[in-house]
């Protein structure tokens, strides 16, 4: 009993002094904030459904094979696959894109994805997935698993060839 005893009035003193740091500093402001996705532009896509890595090839390359640095990007599907947002989540360096999967998913939570596609460029137009390509293919398919946001791809897009990490099987 008296081992309860002590331990109780030390939680005590712990908390008097606990007030006593919280009298002197000042309130923290919080900030209230909403989240919204914002229309930058828009396109026109033929197709209307992504039914196979070709088809997500053809929209991807607009995007992607003019650039002298990688960039990697997220296109975000219905449950119908039907294309309803494309977000560039990371523009990386000549040769190397740092992508998280909480930038990733951060577009496809925002627009209410069923399913996510991503895909990135090789400026060197060499479509060989590198070791960290594979790795982040993984990183996502994982995180997406957690979140129920299918990753039905990665595409490695050059300007006439790209490869598919699915095929690959890593997806």
């Amino acid at each position: 009993m008296n081992h309860y005893e002590a331990t109780e009035s030390k939680q005590l003193e712990l908390l008097e002094g606990g007030i006593e740091i919280m009298k002197k500093q000042p309130a923290k402001r919080v900030n209230i904030v909403s989240l919204k996705l914002v229309k930058e532009s828009s396109i026109l896509y033929k197709q209307r459904r992504i039914t196979s890595p070709d088809d997500a090839y053809k929209l991807l390359k607009d995007f992607l094979v003019d650039s002298d640095r990688e960039k990697f990007v997220v296109v975000c599907l219905d449950t119908k696959n039907q294309p309803t947002a494309i977000n560039i989540c990371h523009v990386g360096s000549l040769n190397a894109s740092l992508v998280h999967p909480r930038e990733v998913m951060k577009a496809a939570i925002l627009s209410n994805a069923a399913s996510i596609l991503v895909g990135h460029n090789h400026p060197s137009q060499d479509p060989t997935p590198s070791r960290e390509d594979c790795e982040v293919t993984k990183r996502l398919v994982e995180a997406g698993k957690i979140i129920g946001i299918d990753v039905l791809d990665h595409l490695v897009v050059c300007e006439d060839k790209f490869v598919s990490l699915k095929e690959k099987g890593y997806v």
